[in-house]
C-alpha cells in the first residue's frame, strides 16, 4: 500500500451545521486516517453481517437515510462512511491534497482501521469508483458487490453529453448549491429540510473543494493518471466469482445502461436478479430507497458466499 498524503490545513464542519436533520438520528463514529478524521454511521448488531454503503458526488451518509432502517431490521450491520472531503469527515482545504487515487488510499486504510470483513459493498456515482477499487484492493473483506448508477471507467470510452455538461459546472459555475443539485437528481425532489440537509457540510465555499473537484477526477481520457488502475482493478473483476448484482435506475442520464459490461464480464453476476429500478433518477437511493434496501437483503439471504479466495 502506498504511503498516505500528508495534509497541510484540514477543515472540519462544525457539529452544530448537523443538528435536527430529518430522519437521521444515528451517532457518528470516527477514526483518524493519516491525519484527518473520517466519519461513518454503524447500525445494527456488530456481530450481524456487514452491508457498507458508499454514497458519491456531492452527498455524504444521510443519501441513505431511507435504506439503513430496512437493512437493520433484517438482521443486518450497516456501515456508511463519509468520504474525506464530504459530510462529518475532514476536508482538506489546499486542492493539491485531492485526488482519485488519494480518496482510495485514505478510505483502503479506514476499512483496515476498522477490520471490516465479509462485507456486502452497495456503492453508487463516486462510491462505486472509490468502493470497487477498495474491493480490487483487499477483494478477501468483501463476499458479495451490489452496484448502482455507477461503475469504473478508464477513459478509454465515450461519456454521455450530460457528464460533460455536469463537469464543466462543477468546475466553471460560480454557484453551487449541493442541496439542490442532488434535489436535481432525484425523480421525486426533496422538501426544504432535506435540502438543507445536504447543504449541512458546507458551511461556506472554502468547504466545497472536494465537491468541486471531483467530476474532474473521473477518468475521461486514455491519459488519465489512475486508468492503470482502474484497468488492474477490471482484470480482478473478470475473474470475480462472488455474487455481484447490478440495480441501476431508468432515469439517470449519465449512468443509464452502463450494468451491461459488469452483467457481460463479471463472473460472478451471471444468472442474479440484476433489476432495473423504475422511476428513479440518479440518486435512486432518495428515489427508491427502500425498494433498494428489499432488493440488497434478498440478494443477501439467496447467495451465501463460501471461504474462497480470488
Amino acid at each position: 500500500m502506498q504511503t498516505l498524503p500528508v495534509i497541510s490545513k484540514v477543515l472540519r464542519t462544525p457539529e452544530e451545521r448537523f443538528a435536527n436533520l430529518p430522519d437521521f438520528p444515528y451517532i457518528p463514529h470516527y477514526t483518524e486516517v493519516g491525519g484527518l478524521r473520517i466519519a461513518h454511521i454503524d447500525e445494527g448488531p456488530r456481530t450481524a453481517p456487514p452491508v457498507l454503503l458508499m454514497h458519491g458526488e456531492p452527498t455524504w451518509s444521510f443519501l441513505y437515510r431511507k435504506m439503513i432502517p430496512v437493512l437493520v431490521a433484517s438482521g443486518f450491520r450497516v456501515i456508511v462512511p463519509d468520504l474525506v472531503g464530504f459530510g462529518r469527515s475532514d476536508k482538506p482545504a489546499d486542492k493539491a491534497d485531492y485526488s482519485y487515487r488519494n480518496q482510495v488510499l485514505w478510505m483502503t486504510e479506514w476499512i483496515e482501521m476498522n477490520d471490516l470483513q465479509r462485507l456486502t459493498l452497495f456503492c453508487q456515482d463516486w462510491g462505486s469508483l472509490i468502493g470497487l477499487r477498495m474491493a480490487a484492493e483487499a477483494p478477501d473483506r468483501f463476499d458479495r458487490i451490489v452496484l448502482a448508477n455507477g461503475g469504473l471507467p478508464t477513459g478509454t470510452m465515450p461519456m454521455p453529453a450530460a457528464f460533460r455538461i455536469w463537469r464543466a459546472f462543477a468546475r466553471y459555475s460560480p454557484w453551487f448549491p449541493i442541496g439542490r443539485i442532488v434535489k436535481a437528481g432525484c425523480v421525486n425532489g426533496l422538501s426544504p429540510r432535506e435540502v438543507a440537509a445536504y447543504d449541512a457540510p458546507f458551511p461556506s465555499a472554502e468547504y466545497l473543494v472536494a465537491a468541486r473537484l471531483f467530476p474532474g477526477f473521473v477518468p475521461i481520457t486514455p491519459d488519465d493518471p489512475e486508468r492503470q488502475n482502474n484497468e488492474r482493478a477490471w482484470e480482478l473483476f473478470k475473474r470475480w466469482d462472488k455474487p455481484f448484482l447490478t440495480l441501476f435506475s431508468d432515469g439517470d442520464p449519465v449512468t443509464r445502461g452502463g450494468q451491461g459490461i459488469w452483467q457481460e464480464l463479471v463472473p460472478g453476476a451471471q444468472g442474479q436478479p440484476h433489476a432495473v429500478i423504475r422511476d428513479a433518477g440518479h440518486f435512486l437511493q432518495e428515489d427508491k430507497g427502500a425498494e433498494i434496501a428489499q432488493a440488497i437483503v434478498a440478494f443477501i439471504k439467496a447467495t451465501p458466499v463460501d471461504e474462497r479466495k480470488i
